[in-house]
């Protein structure tokens, strides 16, 4: 485990409920519920993670299935399976990653603004 990550839950891990965090947290193992954070969710290839998450940051090496909305970017593995509804201003797809659903990518909010300013010159 790295030093900026929080909480680690491990392959044997079975979790439903609600996590929110600072920081980092790696999933290993099987989660379903609700996650909400600023910091930055890793899913290990063999996790399964399920739900709603509003999240900094996603890297996905695993599978997740449900509504994700990241402030800064999504990252999906070679590995990785995305199901389901994502919102995010960044996305990076490794080849062999797969995402099948809504993707809807919106600029931040500073980002919208410089662009509006911008068109405005």
């Amino acid at each position: 485990m790295g030093k900026d990550e929080i909480a680690f839950l491990g392959s044997d891990t079975v979790y439903e409920g609600k996590l929110t965090f600072n920081g980092t947290v790696r999933i290993e193992g099987k989660f379903t519920g609700e996650i909400t954070s600023d910091g930055t969710l890793n899913v290990g290839k063999d996790a399964s993670v399920g739900g709603v998450l509003q999240v900094g940051e996603l890297l996905l090496s695993g599978r997740f299935s449900g509504e994700v909305t990241a402030k800064r970017r999504v990252v999906v593995y070679s590995a990785g399976i995305l199901e389901g509804i994502l919102q995010t201003p960044s996305l990076l797809t490794e080849e062999g990653g797969i995402i099948d659903g809504q993707v809807q990518m919106k600029s931040s909010e500073k980002n919208a603004t410089k662009m509006q300013q911008e068109t405005k010159s």
